[in-house]
């Protein structure tokens, strides 16, 4: 009977010595999975919203620094995005060097974003020497790359500096389709 439970426990410590069963290991992959399966969603989830947050965040720049470019160099409105940004300093009325290089060069995209700046309601009446000349009105557009992956909201603001959302993703055509949009509070 000693040998037996001897037998036994030797059995014991070596199947112990050996590792993990098959059965423990599908287990463990299986919790893993089912992890795995709930916290992507909201990964990709938070990763949309983190893309229109910054989306917001850089209309709100470029808006801000059309106006500072208007009062800098009394040209009106910059004619396009390229105008707002620019290498480095000095500044001047071509490359204001008012926003991030990333927006204001081709293809202006970030953050699963596209970016579109237009100047509205003509050119200003007398632009200083040697500035493009500006515009008296703008419309600048964020729209996502791809609607339900980097976001589901396009946004745009013109002259008076409001920020305007579509759910739709649907990019504003015109001052006066932007306007008609809601407000971000």
């Amino acid at each position: 009977m000693r040998a037996s439970a001897r037998r036994q426990s030797k059995q014991e410590r070596l199947r112990a010595d050996l590792g993990f069963s098959l059965i423990e290991l599908l287990i463990v992959v299986a919790i893993i999975l089912i992890i795995a399966a709930i916290a992507i969603p909201n990964l990709l989830r938070s990763k949309m919203t983190a893309n229109q947050a910054a989306a917001v965040s850089n209309l709100r720049t470029v808006s801000t620094a059309s106006v500072s470019y208007w009062i800098t160099y009394s040209n009106g409105y910059p004619a396009s995005l390229a105008i707002l940004g620019g290498g480095v300093p000095p500044a001047t009325c071509n490359l204001a060097v008012l926003i991030d290089e990333s927006i204001a060069t081709a293809p202006n995209q970030k953050n699963g974003y596209q970016y579109v700046y237009t100047g509205t309601q003509g050119n200003v009446a007398s632009p200083p020497a040697g500035c493009t000349p500006g515009f008296v009105g703008y419309l600048a557009t964020a729209a996502p790359l791809s609607i339900g992956l980097t976001g589901d909201i396009s946004y745009c603001s013109s002259e008076p500096g409001v920020i305007h959302y579509d759910t739709t993703g649907a990019t504003a055509g015109s001052s006066a389709a932007c306007d008609a949009l809601p407000a971000i509070q």
